[in-house]
């Protein structure tokens, strides 16, 4: 966060100093309000293109085999633009290199699963899925796995087929 901050100063910067070299350049015939509007200009540019592209940064940062799952996408009444062309706000990955199922039930699978946002910290959840029952849960303390590989004490959501976690983890071997 704080680097972006220094970015759009310094971009802010680099457009007034552009606005002075070209007014030098033509015989000072530019008026001078226009070297702030240009800075204010572009340090919004700048704010707005960090907003859209944070998420693709982001994502090519993500190691082999964490695949994105779902995102949520923003609007703002403070942002009108958003409602033409919303941006990713956060968004959940699964780690399908490390899912792991127990050869008595092969529809019950463990991942890991990542939540990433704009401006805050990642968090990292393990998440049992019951595929064929289109359920999921949270590892908690609560839960045990008993010899047979049979889950004890999970609170279960049940989920529609189409749910973006669930379609993630199940859809891999």
């Amino acid at each position: 966060m704080f680097l972006e901050l220094i970015a759009t100063f310094i971009a802010g910067l680099a457009a007034a100093g552009v606005v002075l070299l070209a007014n030098r350049v033509l015989g000072g015939r530019f008026p001078r309000w226009l070297t702030p509007v240009a800075a204010g200009a572009v340090m919004i540019a700048t704010t707005i293109y960090s907003e859209y592209d944070w998420f693709s940064r982001t994502k090519a940062t993500l190691p082999e085999g964490v695949v994105v799952a779902q995102t949520v996408e923003s609007k703002a009444v403070y942002r009108p633009w958003t409602y033409v062309w919303p941006y990713v706000e956060r968004f959940a990955a699964v780690d399908i290199a490390t899912i792991r199922t127990h050869p008595h039930h092969p529809g019950v699978k463990l991942a890991e699963v990542y939540f990433f946002g704009r401006w805050s910290p990642i968090n990292e959840m393990m998440v049992i899925t019951d595929c064929p029952g289109q359920k999921r849960a949270a590892l908690a303390d609560a839960i045990s796995f008993d010899d047979d590989g049979t889950v004890d004490g999970a609170d279960w959501i049940k989920v529609p087929g189409e749910d973006a976690i669930l379609t993630t983890v199940c859809g891999t071997v």
